[in-house]
């Protein structure tokens, strides 16, 4: 929760006062005073595939961006049902379960949604506050020891509703609100810019791998020798005929194939969990809409049990749970420690650690991997079969061309995160200093 992680109540109410002594240095609303704040759906949510409106849960908002790669779609008719939940755009929303206080601003991206009761959802009435001022303040220091002081409960905290009403908010000048809220624009047309970029990679090797799967429902009549005897699997799912139909296009392929384990080497190295605190990554924090990542920071006594490889910078994170989703991410620095529920490939050759990442993340591939799953209750598939997959060896204007769209996306991205960053740090060095000051500040940064 913090940047040291202590979350012992006595830690807590001495942050939190020496917060609010530096806050009340300013002049102050409650968001009640320009605000209606409320929740989301209380019943139970009905997912519905085929819908396009967005289901806004507590894992949606982030640093001021919304993460949608994991929510789900609501249905139509519990949408119509449930008109006070409805989103709108510039409302600011609010994780109260979970990572309590996140938040990001509604935009047209993320509309049609909707919200369940994990989020608060504030709408703003008051044109002396900015949307996106509002949220950047939330995710200041000042804005999360508030939200940290009302959280209440033991087994799941929560932060309720009222208490989001009483949270303290500077008045700043409309003209450093409205450096705020350009900055959070700025960095949300970035973001799109950058999942535009994986999206057209992935469309390009989707057409490449161009694999028809008109026997999807159909299954093959195998002699066990052919079968189990070989494989040591007895359920049906295994022998689709359109596993082997992607497996034979990929060996075909014009240019020719190679395996994973040619090309990639199995990363094994176990933490010695040594330091005091690691960045860890586990399968949440990889966003399965665009493929990039976040780490949270854990002291070594609060580590999971299944934090256990150490990797380094151009490692690539494959999820063996769950794997049609396409969690698969390049990392982007060294020391981080991942979940072992990761395959994590580091690259021994000039095969492209970006072609990889887009590939396993196409149709076809998260489609094939789900005929290795194992395990009923948690189906998980085994490190020697993402080893095994053959993959295409792509001509060199396909590898220039995938390659460059993924690192334009990650070079966009960072450049989206810095921007959202600073506007934290902006607001906050205008409560610590001056409104001029920080604007000051912020000429000078790159």
């Amino acid at each position: 929760m913090y940047a040291d992680n202590r979350i012992d109540s006595e830690y807590v109410l001495k942050a939190y006062r020496k917060a609010e002594e530096q806050l009340d240095q300013k002049s102050w609303k409650k968001i009640v005073k320009f605000a209606d704040v409320t929740d989301g759906i209380h019943e139970s949510i009905d997912f519905d595939d085929n819908s396009e409106i967005n289901l806004i849960s507590a894992k949606a908002p982030k640093n001021n961006v919304f993460d949608l790669s994991s929510t789900g779609h609501i249905s139509q008719a519990q949408n119509t049902a449930n008109p006070r939940t409805q989103l709108r755009k510039d409302d600011v929303i609010v994780s109260t379960v979970g990572t309590i206080g996140n938040c990001a601003v509604v935009n047209e991206r993320v509309l049609p949604a909707n919200a369940d009761r994990h989020v608060g959802i504030i709408r703003i009435f008051d044109s002396e506050f900015k949307p996106r001022f509002l949220s950047s303040f939330i995710l200041t220091k000042y804005g999360r020891y508030q939200t940290a002081r009302f959280t209440t409960g033991n087994v799941q905290p929560n932060l309720f509703i009222y208490k989001i009403k009483d949270i303290k908010v500077p008045l700043l000048s409309e003209e450093f609100q409205n450096t705020i809220e350009q900055m959070v624009l700025n960095a949300e047309q970035l973001l799109a810019q950058s999942d535009k970029a994986i999206q057209d990679a992935e469309i390009l090797l989707n057409g490449l791998l161009d694999i028809s799967n008109s026997e999807n429902n159909t299954y093959s009549v195998r002699k066990s020798s052919d079968s189990f005897l070989q494989s040591g699997r007895f359920d049906a799912e295994f022998y689709q005929p359109k596993y082997d139909k992607y497996e034979q296009s990929i060996k075909n392929y014009a240019n020719g194939f190679t395996t994973i384990d040619d090309k990639f080497q199995l990363v094994t190295e176990k933490c010695s969990k040594s330091l005091g605190q690691y960045k860890y990554v586990e399968i949440g924090d990889i966003n399965v809409g665009n493929g990039s990542y976040t780490y949270n920071t854990i002291n070594t006594e609060d580590l999971p049990d299944n934090a256990k490889i150490m990797t380094c910078c151009g490692d690539i994170l494959v999820s063996t749970v769950r794997p049609n989703r396409g969690a698969v991410a390049i990392l982007e620095e060294n020391n981080l420690l991942v979940s072992g529920a990761f395959t994590v490939l580091r690259p021994k050759s000039d095969y492209s650690t970006e072609i990889l990442q887009v590939l396993l993340r196409t149709s076809t591939y998260r489609d094939w991997l789900l005929k290795f799953n194992v395990g009923t209750s948690y189906p998980v598939i085994k490190d020697k079969d993402v080893l095994n997959l053959p993959i295409p060896m792509f001509e060199e204007n396909v590898q220039k061309e995938i390659t460059d769209k993924v690192r334009e996306s990650s070079r966009l991205r960072k450049i989206a995160n810095h921007l959202l960053d600073k506007a934290i740090q902006t607001v906050e060095m205008a409560i610590e200093t001056s409104e001029e000051t920080a604007l000051l500040w912020l000429e000078v940064q790159e």
